[in-house]
């Protein structure tokens, strides 16, 4: 049997008042597969714990198929917990790590059976018999793997279970993982940091930060309608190109978005969502385009809804089956490390600097959660491009192409942007354009 999961404004205040996750609510519905996407620190493996019980929720309630569950011990939760660094047994066999937790449940059974069945499902029978440090990393994580679902249990939590994987095994467990929780249809809550991960395991993602849940939706419309620019920012690769720009909406003429040397001229008749743009006139906004928004041709090959600037060629990324290039076209970036701080956290006062090597992990978590959500550069001029940034590539346009393209450093080249695909977002990080909700028509 699987089961639903609801939290209701749940929180987890730790001390001296830090908030690992403030009010969060979420429903997960049986046999889901939920991921839970975020920076690192910003609270998902809390909210595991507290699902399975090994971390006291301070505020707010967590519900197991309807039933009050926040004093539930987690052996009355009856939920498998995979957790990262895979937790094995090391003086046990792979046979005895799987059996162990049926051995606790039901004294007087055999584990045998279940054992097996469970070996041969995930293909690890010539695995049973030998220790953990005889296994690799990947064989270590199937025996976990095995041990939690060897219980049956009515929900599976996993934390992080690739990220010790190199890239290859992690790729492939991805699909062992999906094919599983699918034939077994058990809830699954997956916490990760790696996009690619949520994108393919998740029937929906939910994505945090510090401790803030930002959107919960499917993979392809948290891609394709993100409700703020952190998520715009967090999710896809290469990273969507965040520009700084200006509406301009004259009463007698077409209305652009200025990106300081150049300008997007938004094609006539504007669309809803672009004729929503002229409440910003004269205001700063976010401009948003991914990389494939935008494509290297001439004005003359231009569709209806796109629109014609120039880059000048700053990198080349050759990947094989694709190219990225880096263009300056003279706009001003703006910069995410943090884009939309739901609410800066304080750093709590230290009387004296600690120090060693903890002492400075510490204060760099901290000025992580408490920096700004929205960067925005500091204009150089008008006759000066931006300065790339300290650790950011050149450039602040980058746009997905063929290798058939041979492009050079410094060459000028002419860029078609799909105005059909403009993100906007004002300067609290929210999205308006597209329209965050369906307005009514009046025509209608």
């Amino acid at each position: 049997m699987t089961r639903a999961i609801s939290l209701h404004d749940v929180s987890k205040v730790h001390a001296k008042g830090v908030r690992a996750v403030d009010r969060l609510s979420l429903d997960i519905h049986p046999g889901e597969f939920l991921v839970l996407l975020g920076p690192s620190g910003c609270g998902k493996s809390t909210v595991l714990r507290m699902i399975a019980g090994l971390e006291p929720v301070t505020e707010g309630e967590v519900y197991l198929d309807g039933t009050y569950a926040n004093d539930l011990a987690p052996s009355e939760r009856d939920i498998a917990m995979v957790f990262q660094n895979f937790a094995l047994y090391p003086n046990m066999t792979g046979r005895d790590n799987i059996g162990f937790p049926l051995r606790i449940e039901t004294p007087g059974a055999d584990p045998a059976p279940r054992v097996d069945a469970t070996a041969r499902m995930l293909g690890i029978e010539e695995l049973l018999d030998r220790y953990p440090g005889q296994l690799s990393g990947g064989e270590r994580q199937r025996v976990a793997m095995g041990r939690a679902i060897a219980r049956h249990p009515s929900a599976f939590l996993m934390d992080e279970p690739l990220s010790n994987l190199d890239a290859k095994l992690r790729n492939h467990l991805r699909a062992e993982i999906s094919r599983l929780t699918r034939e077994l249809g058990v809830t699954t809550v997956y916490v990760t940091h790696d996009q690619a991960e949520a994108m393919s395991l998740g029937d929906r993602v939910a994505v945090l930060r510090g401790g803030i849940l930002q959107q919960v939706d499917s993979p392809r419309a948290v891609y394709a309608l993100p409700r703020n620019v952190f998520v715009a920012a967090f999710i896809g690769t290469p990273r969507i190109n965040l520009l700084r720009g200006v509406v301009r909406a004259p009463l007698d003429g077409a209305m652009t978005v200025s990106l300081g040397k150049q300008a997007l001229r938004l094609p006539e008749p504007l669309s809803p969502d672009h004729r929503l743009l002229r409440v910003q006139q004269g205001r700063e906004v976010i401009v948003g385009l991914r990389s494939e928004a935008i494509r290297i041709a001439t004005p003359a090959e231009a569709r209806p809804e796109e629109t014609h600037i120039t880059g000048l060629v700053e990198h080349v990324e050759f990947q094989g089956h694709e190219v990225l290039v880096h263009f300056n076209t003279g706009s001003s970036p703006a910069l995410v490390p943090e884009l939309e701080a739901p609410r800066p956290q304080p750093r709590p006062h230290r009387r004296r600097r600690e120090g060693g090597v903890l002492g400075r992990l510490r204060e760099r978590a901290g000025s992580l959660r408490a920096g700004p959500v929205v960067v925005l550069d500091e204009p150089t001029g008008p006759e000066q491009p931006p300065a790339p940034a300290e650790g950011r590539a050149p450039g602040d346009l980058v746009v997905r192409t063929t290798p058939d393209f041979v492009l050079r450093y410094g060459m000028q080249v002419p860029l078609l942007v799909d105005t059909a695909h403009l993100f906007a977002f004002d300067q609290q990080g929210e999205r308006i354009s597209p329209a965050p909700a369906r307005l009514p028509d009046l025509d209608e």
